[in-house]
């Protein structure tokens, strides 16, 4: 395909992130009609339709979804130059592109602020969601880094620990369990769990503590829950108990909203990982918060320690 131009490419990026030709002719202040002839053009050097034409509109089709990809790529490895020239002619600026898990969220914005206090003339971009939208923007190159619990195996990718990532049982301050100065795992088996969804990390984390809990599988799930603000809002109501993150209660045990249960060997100490993609050159900004993270990162968790109980 040796006519395809940037111009074609960014034509079928803005049409996807619009839906229509005159929203994404607009964007690019071109008519519709020269942005039909651009798009027309590009599937006639590639042979195959990008969009399918319906009665609602363009739905993007699966060659169209790979040209997308195509331009992600191409747009990251511009900007990755046009850092790498600033860098050249020493000029302290840069871009990078963060997705963090959502339990991630509650320490992030301390960990960037840090970062660009030293790095003032780097642009940040955080984004937050679940982990599978977070290693879908790192697949994708929609961001330079990832922070979550666990890389996946889809694709090759370089991570590195920065810090200690205790998960706790909570439950009201009312709770009976929460007098007793240790919880044997037996004594969890009757108790009404939150949990997670499916595939998060810390739903992995309670699946195998279940086994633990209840040889024959016997753990009561009370709710799946999408979100962590939402299982302490249930727990603080009495509707069960939770394991989650402790990096993400230090408000509500602060204002004894919530307690910690003092479980048997608990806490479960996972890890925080950066995470790159193996194949992807970080450009300067990206660079310089990949070593602030493994540097600093671990002195900008939330500190409170827990002690497992024996």
């Amino acid at each position: 395909m040796p006519n395809l131009t940037l111009k074609q490419l960014r034509a079928v990026a803005e049409i996807v992130r619009h839906g229509t030709i005159t929203r994404a002719a607009a964007q690019m202040h071109v008519t519709p009609a020269a942005l039909t002839a651009r798009l027309k053009q590009l599937e006639d050097e590639v042979g195959l339709a990008l969009f399918d034409r319906t009665g609602s509109g363009l739905r993007v089709t699966e060659a169209g979804r790979r040209m997308l990809v195509a331009v992600e790529e191409v747009e990251s490895v511009l900007q990755r130059c046009v850092e790498e020239l600033d860098a050249i002619k020493g000029v302290r600026a840069g871009r990078v592109s963060v997705a963090v898990v959502s339990t991630a969220k509650y320490f992030a914005p301390r960990l960037i602020g840090a970062f660009a206090r030293r790095h003032p003339g780097v642009d940040v971009r955080l984004t937050v969601g679940n982990r599978e939208a977070t290693l879908a923007a790192l697949r994708d190159h929609a961001v330079d880094l990832a922070i979550m619990g666990r890389p996946g195996a889809e694709f090759a990718t370089d991570s590195r620990t920065f810090g200690e990532h205790p998960m706790v049982i909570v439950a009201a301050p009312e709770h009976p369990l929460s007098r007793r100065r240790k919880v044997p795992l037996p004594a969890l088996a009757g108790e009404r769990f939150l949990v997670r969804e499916p595939g998060s990390g810390t739903r992995a984390t309670f699946e195998r503590l279940a086994g633990r809990i209840a040889a024959d599988g016997g753990v009561q799930i009370g709710m799946e829950i999408d979100s962590n603000e939402t299982i302490k809002q249930a727990v603080m109501a009495g509707l069960g108990i939770a394991l989650i993150s402790a990096h993400t209660i230090e408000a509500e045990l602060e204002a004894g909203r919530l307690v910690v249960l003092n479980v048997e060997d608990l806490p479960i100490l996972r890890h925080w990982l950066l995470v790159r993609r193996a194949d992807h050159a970080l450009g300067p900004g990206a660079q310089a918060f990949w070593s602030f993270v493994l540097d600093e990162g671990r002195g900008l968790l939330p500190q409170r320690r827990f002690r497992a109980a024996r």
